[in-house]
């Protein structure tokens, strides 16, 4: 069973930074045949997709809300994926998942829906304040 565990998230101050890990483990799992994604939830609001990259590293998409200011990568030397947040906003304040799924496809049109991931981290909590 695929294992994915978050870490990075904090406390920020408005226009600051952080950076999200996701680390993966699991017996006979090969972190390259899976897409990763980044989910956030806020209290009150429906789990909703951030960003997501393909098996390769090669596809990447984005929420609009996001776009310019977070970069996915992953490194499929160290089964980890990486959440680059920049010019952080009140609004993102979130608990933030990171979640995966195994596929081949090489385009990522279909990896910001929560329900086509399955596996999930328990997540980390990233505030935005002053």
């Amino acid at each position: 069973q695929l294992q994915l565990v978050e870490s990075g998230g904090g406390l920020v101050q408005p226009g600051g930074s952080l950076r999200l890990s996701c680390a993966t483990s699991g017996s006979g799992f090969l972190f390259d045949d899976y897409a990763v994604g980044w989910f956030r939830q806020a209290p009150g609001k429906e789990r909703e997709g951030v960003a997501c990259i393909s098996f390769s590293g090669r596809s990447t998409n984005y929420a609009d809300s996001v776009k310019g200011r977070f970069t996915i990568t992953r490194d499929n030397v160290k089964n980890t994926a990486y959440l680059h947040m920049n010019s952080l906003k009140p609004e993102d304040t979130a608990t933030y998942y990171c979640a995966a799924a195994p596929n081949a496809r090489s385009d990522t049109d279909w990896c910001l829906r929560p329900i086509a991931m399955d596996s999930w981290g328990k997540g980390t909590l990233v505030t935005v304040s002053s």
